[in-house]
């Protein structure tokens, strides 16, 4: 970590945490739990305010359904203390993967690799 990742953390938030975020987390912060995908959620003293510090990229996406709940107040205990039921139909949770390789390609989608042949479809061409 050299001196351009020193002045980088001083003035964006979007690659990580910044040394303000980083100070002010360790005076008022308390550690609360760990997601899977090493994700660091903490709270204040007063639990006034609740906050994650999130492990590479900052994608709002990123943060699971258990913890969204947590941040938000939708419930008071967080998952690492009481862990929300799962129904058997639930799938695990994925981030947004939008503009990413592993995007949704529909059949017939340019991006789907290899291409779909479509019997359903004959291309018109003048004669």
């Amino acid at each position: 970590m050299g001196l351009g990742h020193s002045i980088k953390r001083i003035f964006t938030w979007w690659d990580g945490q910044t040394y303000g975020t980083q100070l002010w987390t360790s005076r008022t912060g308390t550690k609360v739990g760990e997601d899977a995908q090493g994700n660091i959620y903490y709270r204040n003293a007063d639990d006034s305010r609740r906050w994650v510090i999130y492990n590479g990229e900052m994608e709002a996406s990123r943060v699971s359904p258990d913890w969204h709940g947590w941040l938000h107040r939708t419930w008071d205990q967080p998952p690492t203390e009481l862990a929300l039921p799962q129904k058997p139909w639930q799938k695990p949770h994925q981030p947004n993967l939008t503009g990413t390789p592993g995007a949704y390609a529909p059949a017939g989608s340019l991006r789907r690799i290899p291409p779909v042949e479509r019997k359903d479809y004959e291309a018109w061409s003048p004669e």
